[in-house]
């Protein structure tokens, strides 16, 4: 059986109100740990609409219906992310990052997560040409995000304290990596 048609694009401001309504579900909000009034998610999310970041903000929908963010950015493009990350891992230069929820409680742990994440992974390498791995920190805690990653072929390259989203998690992070496929020319 086929899973759902997955398609994403850029975060408009008109989106502000969905992501409210998705960054205040508690299973969100438990990793999520944003600001979900208007004017926070206008602060948050503004930016990217207008072009002033680096990184992408994407909403994902299955089979049409939106359902999923997803940000995406070159690490280096965030100074204060890449000096984390580098105490704990190798990173190169061009290394991308993602991040993700699923909106509704409903569609977790039913592969959604999974079939999200090579989507994104399978895409960044043609966005992101220079980039040669995908590598994505997740608080220790957070089980199922981690899990999904390995499901969609990430492999776990170090464990390390990073400052987590929400307060209330310890720093541990389970850092996980995935390299761009080698291809092969014929001639």
């Amino acid at each position: 059986m086929a899973g759902p048609h997955i398609t994403w694009r850029p975060v408009v401001e008109s989106d502000f109100g969905l992501l409210a309504d998705w960054l205040s579900r508690p299973h969100v909000h438990r990793y999520w740990h944003h600001d979900f009034s208007p004017e926070g998610v206008a602060r948050d999310f503004g930016p990217g609409t207008r072009g002033e970041e680096a990184g992408e903000d994407l909403v994902v929908s299955f089979d049409g219906v939106p359902g999923a963010l997803v940000q995406r950015s070159r690490i280096a493009d965030y100074a204060e992310d890449f000096e984390e990350l580098s105490a704990i891992v190798d990173v190169p230069e061009e290394a991308v990052t993602i991040d993700y929820l699923i909106a509704d409680l409903g569609n977790t742990g039913r592969g959604l997560g999974t079939a999200l994440i090579r989507a994104v992974v399978a895409e960044t390498w043609e966005r992101y040409p220079l980039a040669p791995a995908i590598i994505v920190p997740v608080v220790a805690g957070n089980v199922g995000s981690w899990r999904a990653l390995e499901k969609a072929g990430f492999r776990r390259v170090g464990e390390g304290d990073m400052e987590p989203d929400n307060p209330i998690d310890p720093p541990l992070h389970v850092v996980s990596r995935i390299d761009r496929p080698v291809t092969r020319r014929t001639t």
